[in-house]
């Protein structure tokens, strides 16, 4: 491994001229310079090519591929994960709306390079105007990569953030094809787990990344609307779940999951236009083994209703806000009628933590994962 390892930035993008240029020029700014740019052209109809073009112009460590015919998003992840150097020895994907601060790649491998043994490395992230991903005593530069795992299963912390926001080793990545589960739409989430199964996990206590929450974004669009966190992160539990937690914390953590879930199903059954939503959880639950049962869905819906009767002023506002289908954007509002699968697991206690927790200490706990390159 040289003194500067080689950091491979890898941005996949589609009709992003909006946001291209500051996203590219985030890269150009970094105070660590050894570094390639690897950007994937989705088959853009708006001046995404053109940007491209200029840039790798101006600057050889800018590599530009343009798909011949557009793809889904994570295929074209797939696309460009498969495009980084041999030579790399850190992943950083950067969506075309987001950006780095200018000193984003040098704190993240300044870690890299003190604790050979973490392979995934993370850090705050500003998201519009709020400071994101939380959950890690200061300092704790490197944690143990399975209780890294658990406690995210469990809703206890939240640090990986998506792509932007984490930096991945470059053998993980060209280890396996496709890299991203492309059945998942929130497989970046589901990769933090593969690679934290046989390596620990660094965090850099500054915000580093930039991230850009926008009405034309994927998260806006697609994930937010049909709510796909909370398919996609059952699925990460039904996964990662046997592997991270015990016996019953992983049969607490699906029953109250799946509690959720049909509180959703059911207030979703009284959403207008409900029609593509309804589609996309039944079939993605069938998927995974979960048929709805419509006998339970009824009792719970059963159940919404009720509440509604009982408690008129408090529960009764929010039926007809969610008969009207809101278009309003408040947090408070879209995590009462659409939870994520992110929310905290009641646990039974266990040695270590009260409700089943294990406590972080306040310094950098010990690693027991020896270095693994791969091929």
């Amino acid at each position: 491994m040289t003194a500067r390892p080689l950091v491979s930035i890898l941005t996949p993008v589609y009709n992003g001229a909006a946001f291209l240029t500051q996203c590219i020029d985030s890269v150009l700014a970094q105070t660590y310079e050894h570094w390639e740019y690897v950007l994937v052209d989705n088959a853009s109809t708006d001046g995404t090519a053109d940007i491209l073009r200029d840039y790798a112009a101006r600057d050889d460590r800018i590599r530009v591929h343009t798909n011949t015919e557009h793809v889904p998003v994570i295929p074209n992840h797939n696309i460009v994960a498969r495009l980084v150097s041999p030579e790399a020895r850190w992943c950083k994907f950067l969506c075309a709306d987001d950006a780095l601060f200018p000193d984003c790649l040098e704190r993240m491998v300044a870690v890299g390079l003190t604790h050979p043994s973490v392979s995934l490395i993370s850090a705050y992230q500003l998201r519009s105007t709020e400071v994101g991903l939380s959950g890690l005593p200061y300092p704790s530069p490197i944690v143990d990569g399975h209780t890294i795992g658990r406690l995210s299963l469990l809703g206890n912390l939240s640090v990986f953030g998506g792509p932007s926001a984490h930096m991945i080793r470059a053998d993980f990545v060209r280890g396996r094809d496709p890299f991203y589960d492309e059945s998942n739409l929130h497989a970046d989430t589901a990769a933090c787990f593969d690679v934290l199964e046989s390596s620990d996990f660094g965090f850099v206590h500054q915000v580093l990344t930039f991230a850009r929450p926008h009405s034309g974004s994927l998260t806006h669009a697609v994930a937010r609307r049909l709510n796909t966190f909370l398919l996609g992160h059952v699925k990460i539990l039904m996964t990662y779940g046997p592997r991270f937690l015990t016996a019953d914390e992983y049969a607490a953590a699906l029953d109250q999951r799946m509690k959720a879930y049909y509180k959703f199903l059911a207030r979703a059954v009284l959403t207008p236009g409900r029609g593509e939503m309804w589609r996309f959880h039944r079939d993605g639950l069938a998927a995974l083994g979960l048929p709805v049962s419509r006998p339970r869905l009824a009792r719970v819906l059963c159940q919404q209703l009720g509440q509604v009767i009982t408690s008129p002023g408090h529960e009764l506002p929010k039926l007809l806000r969610l008969l009207r289908r809101s278009g309003s954007e408040d947090a408070n509002w879209h995590y009462w009628w659409a939870p994520t699968g992110f929310e905290a697991v009641r646990t039974m206690p266990r040695a270590g933590g009260a409700n089943g927790s294990t406590p972080l200490p306040p310094q950098a706990a010990p690693p027991h994962h020896a270095p693994a390159p791969r091929g």
